[in-house]
């Protein structure tokens, strides 16, 4: 207000809804998508008004946000830690002596004597056999007999060889991701790629409006609300909630993405 700039105008700037700016204003947490966007949009407007985002993105967490769950299964171990140390050393002799490890070791120990043993035979007769035959090259032999009448009978053996080739088919995996998004009521839409470049013009698309199929190796889209058909590398994605959607797809499939696009240059 001091800066006399209307709603309208960051709305256009920041791609942040003026319902979404005006909950902002008024501290209407429940208004907004969640506490990923609700930080996302404080930064993207704390900076637009030239304030520090980071420090406004602090303070939302000290007053709103509960310790996440990676923080209190960090705390987990500390406790099995301590029960591992109260371990006596005769508990870990019954477990080492247990009928279950002698059988182990019984095991191990047979394993062991049958490999030297096969070792040993292998040694003494590392030709495979007693004889020590090597196969002959036939191939283009000539053999001469003599026969009964005194004359000279020539007998040619030919050995043929036989090449099997096998054909090894290799899949390239795709190395761009496909979206296309069909409006089934009015929606915001803003397509980046992995590099934030816009992919489209981030707009309101109406019912029906075609857009164009996009693909990148990894796009990121954000949705005004789930009214519309997704299509993501030639398979159907379902979308539900009516809220904003923020996903990120790539050609091994769609995720749930934590950034939202922009759309800004």
């Amino acid at each position: 207000m001091r800066a006399r700039i209307d709603i309208s105008e960051v709305e256009v700037s920041t791609k942040i809804r003026a319902k979404y700016l005006r909950a902002l204003e008024n501290e209407e947490w429940d208004l907004l998508p969640g506490p990923v966007y609700v930080k996302s949009f404080l930064k993207t407007y704390g900076d637009y008004l030239g304030l520090d985002s980071r420090l406004l993105v602090d303070e939302f967490k000290r007053r709103y946000e509960r310790p996440s769950d990676h923080e209190q299964r960090t705390m987990a171990p500390t406790a099995r830690e301590r029960d591992r140390r109260r371990a006596t050393p005769g508990r870990f002799r019954s477990v080492l002596f247990s009928p279950r490890s002698v059988i182990v070791v019984a095991l191990i120990v047979i394993v062991a004597a049958l490999w030297v043993i096969g070792s040993r035979n292998g040694a003494k007769n590392p030709s495979g056999g007693s004889n020590g035959i090597t196969p002959a090259n036939t191939k283009g032999a000539h053999h001469h007999r003599s026969g009964h009448n005194g004359g000279t009978t020539t007998t040619g053996t030919q050995t043929s060889s036989t090449t099997t080739s096998t054909n090894t088919n290799t899949t390239t995996a795709p190395k761009n991701a496909f979206l296309t998004l069909v409006p089934t009521a009015t929606v915001w839409i803003c397509v980046e790629n992995q590099s934030g470049k816009p992919l489209m013009t981030a707009a309101d698309y109406s019912p029906g409006q075609t857009i164009p199929k996009l693909h990148a190796r990894a796009i990121l889209v954000t949705l005004g609300n789930t009214s519309v058909t997704m299509t993501a590398n030639g398979k159907p994605y379902p979308l539900t909630g009516g809220n904003v959607t923020s996903l990120r797809i790539t050609p091994h499939g769609v995720t749930t993405s934590a950034i939202v696009a922009k759309c800004t240059a």
